[in-house]
């Protein structure tokens, strides 16, 4: 039994996963953080890390890029794994969980599902037998209360494709602002917000007279807890490093 404490448990994606573990006998929740308190949930929450001092396996953390400090200092003084699946991080918070990880095992995804995560990898091999004859655009779809644009998840399709190709590409977000011919080096960005949109990613392949799509729909934010579930129970018992899906996706 994997027992997880959720960070951010009150918030959306905290209540879909305590829903979702409930009904999964191969783990439980023993805590919550968040500084909402004010939900009533099957387990103890609180608003400071540091009274909850019971056995756990895993943290989830759900909640903010704010929370990361507090997050990781609670894990590295009791050496549990941690599961960040939070986006927006900034550069510098990325180097120090980075750096975190010599000390505890830390799991980061910019996107939390399976489906995604196979996207990626399709996107990489298009791209290796793609390069040099088809331009290459990501357009990302959110709800209109999603913060960070472009989408953390768009941004890591785009990594992925810029680690594959044989020459740095350049990012371009939106084109309003450029007056010119697209250059064969760009990957072009774009970001929708509206409605109630959960997530939909679509990596675009455009040559002369053929176009190819990738395109990932999200209809409910149950897929990105399925993924944290089980990289939770992935993680548990895990030896300091960074990992990602790839190292949960090859274990399935």
């Amino acid at each position: 039994m994997t027992k997880i404490i959720m960070n951010g448990c009150n918030g959306k994606m905290g209540q879909v996963i305590t829903r979702l573990v409930s009904e999964d006998n191969e783990c439980e929740i023993v805590a919550g953080f968040d500084v909402n308190d004010s939900i009533e949930n099957t387990y103890p929450v609180f608003t400071n890390p540091d009274e909850f001092t019971g056995d756990a396996d895993v943290i989830i953390d759900f909640s903010h890029p704010s929370a990361l400090t507090t997050v990781l200092n609670y894990c590295k003084k009791r050496k549990l794994p941690v599961i960040l699946a939070t986006t927006g991080y900034t550069d510098e918070q990325k180097k120090e969980f980075t750096e975190a990880s010599k000390e505890i095992p830390v799991f980061f995804s910019a996107n939390m599902s399976l489906g995604i995560n196979l996207i990626i990898a399709l996107a990489k091999k298009a791209t290796k037998l793609l390069e040099g004859n088809f331009d290459i655009e990501i357009v990302e779809r959110h709800h209109n209360q999603k913060i960070d644009a472009p989408s953390g998840t768009a941004l890591a399709i785009a990594d992925a494709i810029d680690e594959t190709l044989s020459y740095p590409a350049e990012y371009v977000y939106d084109r309003h602002a450029v007056r010119r011919k697209r250059k064969p080096t760009e990957i072009g960005i774009h970001a929708v917000r509206g409605g109630t949109i959960v997530g939909d990613h679509e990596v675009i392949f455009a040559g002369t007279d053929e176009v190819i799509e990738l395109k990932h729909s999200a209809h409910s934010k149950e897929v990105f807890a399925v993924g944290a579930i089980k990289a939770a129970k992935f993680m548990s018992d895990k030896p300091a490093g960074m990992y990602n899906m790839n190292d949960l996706i090859s274990t399935l």
